[in-house]
């Protein structure tokens, strides 16, 4: 599976359609995961969804149509969780107010909290202590965007994840109509205003000098200015809501999708009192009706958490006939060749086999590399082990940081870390830029269990870009692993020794029958992984030293025809 935004390669969908069209592309991929800039949106890189009609600039009927000849299945995200400020529906809520048909569409959250928190002296409710304490947080403060309705009032809606508050510049015009204000007061007023607003101050805070006495009216007339980006969080209580979700399923399918992520999902179900990540059983019955939707238009559904391995979420996901992402593989191949050792990722491949878990893997994507999921747990006061001890969860992240990787953590209701969750590099660069490695860490993934999705900056063996991270705003480093290459980059590196070689490798996992068969591990010293794929007569193997980094794959069909991959510093 490769895995792109619709403009990662050229300007639009079709450069990289023509890229998939290619010789040196041909047979190595059969499904093709796009990434929601594929829909209207208008923040976090796509998810922040306005409506799940086409991206005209990115995205024509004509390119799913070339994807449909060359036999190439669609996987879409449907992010559960949330819509953008944007979508018709919120703005239909800003528009009408409680008067509108999505009046419950969205979270209200002081009437969510009314009777679970207290009135707080900024307009909000907070939560009582017990259930403060028990919110999973993606941010610093409280989930909540402010937002204003037609009666003037500003109410706080639910969101989990990005927001932007910005404001149009006022002018001496506008300020006229203050009473009291002179055209030259009303100049210096703007002035003042607007270069306080560049700097980023909020409107309550704005120095007004000697016209502090119009402070209400200057701010009621800046209040009319303000803009909003956010990823307002769905109300499932909402039967609207799941209309929504049934169209849109519906709308992907015709699209040509066959697979669905969903994301945010764990974040859907809400109650007072719960930790609001993945309650339960609420969130169970959620999945449930969900699949029930998606069997209707015969789409394959897998819901996308991030959780401690030692929680056995992962376990319960599968437990309910739902395939899994593999989050804990890209840091367990960055452990294992960095320290020689792979007896962490062989313990994994093996309680994949022995549980029959469904997996999509990777090595990079559009988010970070996972951390948080390889550690353990205390539940109810008995420790589960985690994948890698922390020390080693930490060692792996100082590497990772010194070659570059940037860090994003979970904040606990006072705003304070208490977590890393992921960090965010090109794969590539969390090895060291060591093209030997990135062949080695393929061909491991490509004989893991489960389907291999291929982040294409890691295909083309990119480098963290610090210039789109450093300038990315409120979620720039996710922007280090995201650099769009033109079509000129991208037949150049497909010259490339390290690209080729991937290909060949790619090309041998999506063709062989070998990999529909069973998986043997060989009992070897912790510096040595054997791995091996029978299907009849079918036989694919790969014998890496992590230690040197050298491998090699073998492949015989059924007539005896022995083909080598090998690679070695």
């Amino acid at each position: 599976m490769l895995n792109a935004y619709p403009d990662s390669i050229g300007h639009r969908l079709a450069d990289l359609v023509h890229l998939l069209q290619q010789p040196e592309l041909e047979h190595a991929f059969s499904l093709l995961y796009l990434l929601p800039t594929f829909f209207n949106s208008d923040l976090d890189r796509g998810f922040s969804i306005i409506d799940y009609d086409l991206n005209a600039e990115l995205v024509s009927p004509q390119d799913l149509q070339a994807l449909d000849a060359l036999g190439i299945m669609l996987k879409l995200d449907l992010i559960l969780n949330h819509l953008s400020v944007g979508s018709p529906q919120f703005q239909d809520l800003l528009r009408h107010g409680d008067q509108s048909d999505y009046r419950d569409f969205f979270i209200d959250w002081n009437e969510f909290w009314q009777s679970h928190g207290e009135p707080g002296p900024e307009g909000h409710v907070i939560p009582h202590e017990d259930h403060l304490n028990k919110l999973f947080m993606r941010k610093p403060g409280l989930p909540i965007l402010k937002v204003g309705f037609p009666d003037g009032s500003s109410r706080p809606y639910w969101n989990t994840f990005y927001q932007q508050v910005s404001y149009h510049p006022i002018t001496p015009q506008e300020l006229s109509g203050v009473a009291g204000l002179s055209q030259e007061a009303a100049t210096e007023v703007s002035v003042m205003v607007n270069t306080a607003l560049e700097e980023a101050v909020e409107p309550d805070q704005i120095y007004l000098d000697g016209h502090a006495l119009h402070r209400d009216r200057i701010l009621s007339l800046l209040h009319t200015k303000r803009r909003y980006l956010g990823q307002m969080d769905l109300n499932a209580e909402s039967e609207k809501v799941w209309s929504f979700y049934d169209d849109t399923l519906r709308k992907l399918k015709g699209y040509g999708a066959r697979i669905i992520r969903l994301d945010a999902f764990a974040y859907l179900h809400k109650r007072p009192g719960e930790r609001n990540f993945f309650n339960k059983p609420g969130t169970w019955d959620y999945l449930e009706r969900l699949k029930g939707l998606a069997r209707q238009y015969d789409l394959i559904i897998f819901p996308e958490v991030h959780a401690e391995f030692g929680t056995g979420l992962h376990e319960e996901v599968a437990e309910k006939g739902f395939p899994i992402y593999d989050f804990f593989f890209p840091g367990l191949v960055i452990d294992a060749l960095d320290r020689g050792n792979g007896e962490a990722l062989r313990r994994w491949i093996d309680d994949i086999r022995h549980k029959d878990l469904q997996t999509i893997n990777m090595l990079g994507c559009h988010d970070g590399i996972p951390v948080l999921d390889l550690r353990g747990a205390r539940i109810e006061g008995v420790e589960h082990h985690g994948l890698l001890d922390d020390e080693l969860i930490d060692t792996a992240m100082e590497r990772i940081i010194e070659r570059g990787g940037r860090v994003k953590n979970l904040y606990g209701p006072d705003g304070k870390k208490i977590s890393y969750y992921q960090v965010n590099a090109t794969f590539f660069s969390a090895l060291g830029e060591d093209e030997q490695k990135l062949l080695l860490a393929r061909a491991i993934q490509l004989f893991m269990p489960g389907i291999p999705q291929v982040w294409y900056l890691d295909l083309f063996a990119g480098k963290n870009d610090y210039a789109a991270a450093d300038s990315g705003g409120t979620a720039g480093h996710k922007e280090i692993n995201r650099t769009n290459l033109s079509v000129a980059e991208v037949t150049a590196g497909l010259q490339r020794p390290v690209v080729r070689h991937q290909l060949d490798m790619i090309r041998l996992r999506n063709t062989s029958p070998a990999f529909a068969g069973e998986l043997h591990i060989d009992d070897t010293p912790p510096h040595l992984l054997h791995l091996t794929w029978r299907s009849g007569n079918h036989r694919a193997s790969l014998k890496a030293d992590l230690c040197d980094t050298a491998f090699e794959i073998e492949h015989q069909d059924p007539t005896g025809a022995v083909q080598r991959i090998a690679h070695s510093r």
